[in-house]
C-alpha cells in the first residue's frame, strides 16, 4: 500500500536538506518539551556565563521527535560550532580522533545513534569527554607506543533512540540526560502553523488540527504530512488547507482520525483474528503481516502501546480491549488473561460480535 511505505521508509530516515529550512533555531520557537527545554537553557546559559563548554548531554527518545534540532539550538545558543555524525559513520578509533581533533574550544560535537558505536570507540571516549585526552597507539608489535594528545574542551550530544543499548560506563559519563517524549495535537499545530508559513502554503487551523491528530505525535511525520497536502492541493488546484481536504488527502494515504495507518490496522487485525487474541512473538506477528520485525518493533509498536491498543507481557504481543473494540469485537467476561487448560501462558479469547 502506499501509506505503509510512506510511512515505514519515512519515519527512520535521515532528514533531507529541503527539511532544514523547517527546523527551529531558537528554543522560543521550539514547541512542546518544555521541561526538557527548561533544563537545556539553564545548563547552556550557566556555561555561557562561566564561558566555558556547556556538559554532555544525552537526548533520547523515539525518533523524529526534535533531537538533531535541539543539539543545533543549543549550539546557538551558545554561539559554538557543531560538527555533526553518527555511530555508524565512526567505524574506527581514528575516525573518532580525527574529529576530536578537530574541534575547537568550546565547540560541540553531535553524535546520532550513539547506541551504535562500536566498544573500542566508546573506550576511547571515555578520556575523551572526561579529561580531555585521547591515546593513540602507533605502529604495532613490539615496537608500538602510545602518545597522549590533548584536546581542546568540547562538548559532546549523543542522540539515541534506544537508551537501553548504551553501555552504562558511556551512558554515566553524560551530565544530563533528557528524553523526549510524543507531542499533544496544541503543539504539532504550532510545528505546523510554522511549517506552512515556510512552505509558502495557506492552511486553516483547524486543517491544521486534523494532519496534527493523525501524525502519531512526532513533528517529521507531522511535517511529511503537510507536504503531502500541499501537493495534494497543488494538484486539485485547492487554494488553503481546511479540516475536508486534510481528511480527504490522508484517507488516500490510509490514515484514519486516529493516525493508524494501514499497516497499524493490520497487525492489531492479525493478533485478534489470526492468532484469536493470544499473546503472540514478534517473529510470528512480523511472519503474519510480511513485515520485518524491527520495523514492527521500532516504527508501529511504540505507538500502538502508548495509545493503548497493543501491550507486551511475558508470554507475548497482546491487543488490548480497546484494540478488539476498533474492529466492533469485545472480549466476554470469560476472556481474562489466564492460563489455558494445557499450562501454556496463552490468553485464551473468544471474541463476540457487538
Amino acid at each position: 500500500m502506499a501509506s505503509e511505505r510512506f510511512i515505514t521508509s519515512e519515519l527512520n530516515a535521515r532528514e533531507e536538506s529541503f527539511e532544514i529550512p523547517l527546523r527551529p533555531q531558537r528554543f522560543e520557537d521550539f514547541p512542546g518539551q518544555d521541561r526538557v527545554k527548561e533544563r537545556l537553557l539553564i545548563m547552556a546559559q550557566a556555561a555561557k556565563s562561566r564561558s566555558e563548554p556547556m556538559s554532555h548531554v544525552l537526548l533520547c527518545g523515539p525518533p523524529g521527535l526534535g533531537k538533531t534540532t535541539l543539539a543545533n539550538i543549543i549550539a546557538n545558543n551558545l554561539g559554538a560550532d557543531i560538527k555533526a555524525t553518527s555511530g555508524p559513520v565512526i567505524e574506527k578509533p581514528g575516525d573518532l580522533a580525527g574529529l576530536l581533533t578537530s574541534l575547537k574550544e568550546g565547540d560541540i560535537l553531535f553524535i546520532d545513534e550513539i547506541h551504535r558505536l562500536t566498544m573500542p570507540i566508546e573506550e576511547y571516549l571515555y578520556s575523551a569527554m572526561e579529561d580531555f585526552v585521547i591515546d593513540i597507539m602507533l605502529e604495532q608489535g613490539v615496537g608500538a607506543r602510545s602518545v597522549r594528545l590533548t584536546l581542546p574542551k568540547f562538548t559532546l550530544i549523543g542522540a539515541t533512540t534506544r537508551q537501553g543499548k548504551l553501555s552504562s560506563p558511556l551512558r554515566s559519563r553524560f551530565t544530563m540526560t533528557c528524553r523526549l517524549d510524543y507531542y499533544n495535537v496544541e503543539d504539532l499545530t504550532k510545528i505546523l502553523t510554522r511549517t506552512a508559513n515556510v512552505l509558502g502554503v495557506k492552511a486553516q487551523k483547524e486543517g491544521l488540527d486534523m494532519i496534527s491528530r493523525r501524525a502519531r505525535g512526532t513533528p517529521r511525520i507531522a511535517n511529511q504530512l503537510v507536504r503531502w497536502v500541499r501537493d495534494f492541493i497543488q494538484v486539485k488546484n485547492i487554494p488553503e488547507i481546511n479540516p475536508e481536504i486534510a481528511d480527504e488527502a490522508l484517507t488516500m494515504l490510509d490514515i484514519d482520525i486516529d493516525g493508524l495507518d494501514d499497516m497499524d490496522n493490520r497487525i492489531l487485525e492479525a493478533m485478534i483474528v489470526n492468532f484469536k487474541g493470544h499473546p503472540v512473538g514478534l517473529k510470528s506477528l512480523a511472519v503474519a503481516v510480511g513485515e520485518e520485525e524491527s520495523t514492527i518493533e521500532e516504527v508501529y509498536e511504540p505507538y500502538l502501546i502508548q495509545e493503548g491498543y497493543l501491550m507486551r507481557t511475558p508470554a507475548g504481543r497482546l491487543a488490548t480491549d480497546k484494540a478488539f473494540k476498533r474492529f466492533g469485537i469485545i472480549p466476554t467476561a470469560s476472556h481474562l488473561h489466564k492460563p489455558s487448560r494445557d499450562g501454556d501462558a496463552s490468553t485464551k479469547i473468544q471474541p463476540e460480535l457487538f
